[in-house]
């Protein structure tokens, strides 16, 4: 590891500069693309498409969720025979974040966990659809609750 002297005088070791390859984080193919949310193990099935359909984009660039109350904006990386990801996002106007994971089951469809941070965690099942017309907004912030 390079190093370099600190302005006190002290020889210290310098991290190599962030590389984020691109390459290294391309979605498998037949992972990748858009899901259509259809059921939670710990979240009410019938309210999932409350703010619109429930949907999970896993494209690799500008990733979303839309689900019940919560829109997020999510880092999507390939991990082992499926994706991990991280989230960020609002459950109705409270920030929150956390991470999940998502692979393929034999029939085909989308099976994974959502966790929030510090809170409740959820399997899902999803099917294959495609990219929605409507574009799925950024997350509120805390201040937008009290701009209504």
């Amino acid at each position: 590891m390079p190093r370099a002297i600190h302005p006190r005088g002290l020889e210290v070791a310098v991290a190599p500069p962030f590389s984020d390859n691109l390459a290294m984080r391309k979605i498998p193919d037949e992972l990748e693309g858009w899901w259509r949310i259809v059921e939670t193990s710990q979240w009410v099935d019938d309210d999932l498409d409350i703010l619109g359909p429930a949907l999970v984009s896993l494209t690799g660039q500008d990733d979303r969720l839309r689900m019940h109350c919560l829109l997020a904006e999510l880092d999507v990386r390939p991990r082992g025979d499926g994706v991990a990801f991280t989230w960020q996002g609002a459950w109705e106007y409270d920030q929150m974040g956390g991470r999940g994971f998502a692979a393929l089951d034999r029939d085909g469809r989308l099976v994974g966990e959502i966790t929030i941070h510090r809170g409740d965690d959820s399997t899902f099942v999803a099917l294959r659809t495609q990219e929605p017309d409507d574009f799925i907004p950024p997350p509120p912030s805390y201040r937008d609750k009290w701009r209504r």
